[in-house]
């Protein structure tokens, strides 16, 4: 299901499966048909895609401390600021809002599934960068990969990562995961792995904050945003990266048009929709039948 942030903001990318015939490479991978969008297709049809960009979109999260003390999602310790995971980080596909079980190409431009679906070989787009403008590799994937499945990560990771049996660097921009079993649900894992650079972390003299560690260090990831200015580990602002790579991509256009998105941070769910009643925020998910009955008169 896809979250309140994804369908505000438009974030979404898709990945196809065949069911007949050798699977051979593709701009999407479906699981069970065809996509809906070809590969030439201009935009999600759920998209503005000539929505101005500007302005800035603020939203809530309810912490029970009300605070974060780190920039890091991905490590075991310590509370990572809301909205990171979405905002800073990219993935080599995501899904459409529209289907079921489809992703399309972000990061890689080129998804080719085995006809045994026991491996995925994904080409990286020329153009896909990091935030500090260096190209993302399949060194970088593999990298990441590593990462995440190893002690400095979440066990989370590894549980989720566990039929994965190796990634292979096969070229400069293009990467294979060879998989442990046959499964039609293998290539969507695969592309679901969120890319950083190996420079997160190194410090002017060399040194390298290890990365269960990390916690205040900015990302250096490929996202349309950057991590901006936060009040003591409360509130939290993202600023949009004015030459975001991927902003005239298909699976991109017509979305992160926000100029700043901000997270405000509440105790608890009563002094959130306290807040949306004074109009602190502009938009609340809410799937409790009691809050709904109740919290919102007025």
């Amino acid at each position: 299901m896809a979250t309140p942030l994804r369908r505000c903001l438009g974030l979404a990318g898709v990945l196809t499966v065949w069911t007949s015939a050798p699977v051979q490479a593709s701009h999407a991978f479906a699981q069970f048909g065809e996509p809906k969008y070809p590969a030439d297709f201009h935009h999600f049809d759920y998209v503005e895609p000539d929505a101005p960009k500007g302005g800035v979109l603020n939203l809530s999260t309810v912490s029970p401390n009300s605070g974060f003390d780190k920039y890091n999602p991905f490590s075991l310790k310590g509370r990572a600021a809301p909205g990171v995971t979405d905002l800073v980080f990219e993935t080599l596909a995501v899904y459409s809002l529209d289907e079921i079980s489809v992703v399309y190409g972000l990061l890689a431009d080129d998804i080719e599934v085995a006809p045994d679906f026991k491996s995925v070989t994904f080409r990286l787009n020329p153009k896909a960068c990091f935030s500090n403008g260096d190209p993302v590799t399949a060194e970088d994937v593999r990298y990441s990969f590593v990462t995440l499945n190893g002690p400095k990560a979440s066990p989370r990771f590894r549980s989720y990562f566990a039929d994965v049996g190796q990634v292979i660097v096969v070229g400069p921009r293009i990467v294979r995961f060879e998989f442990k079993r046959s499964g039609r649900d293998l290539p969507f894992i695969a592309a679901s792995v969120p890319i950083f650079s190996p420079k997160w972390g190194l410090q002017p003299d060399g040194k390298r904050v290890p990365f269960d560690k990390l916690g205040l260090e900015p990302p250096i990831a490929s996202g349309p945003y950057f991590v901006g200015r936060s009040a003591s580990g409360q509130n939290i602002i993202y600023t949009r990266n004015p030459n975001y790579w991927a902003r005239d991509l298909p699976v991109r256009r017509g979305s992160c048009i926000f100029d700043k998105v901000v997270y405000k941070l509440y105790k608890d769910i009563d002094g959130q929709v306290a807040a949306i009643r004074a109009g602190d925020f502009d938009f609340l998910g809410e799937n409790k039948m009691r809050y709904w009955c109740c919290q919102y008169i007025g």
